[in-house]
């Protein structure tokens, strides 16, 4: 058997392991929201892999990666803001998906959020 494939065990067996695939909160919201299809049009009209509501997206083309990215973003923004102004803090890796997902309920997420926020968090952690 291979040294490094034991070393790796053993360290997966101490829980000290890292996951295979860690992602960056825009990446993990992009597979999570469409898994990254830029073609992706939600149950109500959600447009680019993150899927923003039509009210929402601030104009642009949401089939381009990087306009998909900046529209995102400047709808997380504010959010981010009310949030960190609200607790005094940055919103960890859960709370940022609340915030993107529904952001009415930030503090008290439903069962459904609370998932889909788990599994993001999951994709970010390293």
């Amino acid at each position: 058997m291979n040294v490094r494939f034991l070393v790796i065990l053993a360290f997966a067996g101490l829980g000290l392991a890292k996951p295979a695939f860690a992602m960056d909160r825009w990446s993990a919201l992009s597979m999570i929201e469409s898994g990254n299809n830029d073609h992706a049009v939600g149950a109500v009209g959600e447009v680019s892999r993150f899927q923003i509501r039509p009210e929402l997206w601030p104009g642009g083309d949401p089939l381009n990666p990087e306009e998909a990215l900046t529209a995102a973003q400047k709808t997380m923004n504010p959010r981010l803001s009310r949030f960190e102004r609200n607790h005094k803090r940055q919103p960890t890796d859960f709370e940022f998906y609340v915030l993107w997902n529904a952001p009415w309920q930030a503090d008290h997420p439903s069962g459904v959020v609370r998932e889909r926020a788990r599994r993001f968090a999951n994709l970010v952690q390293s």
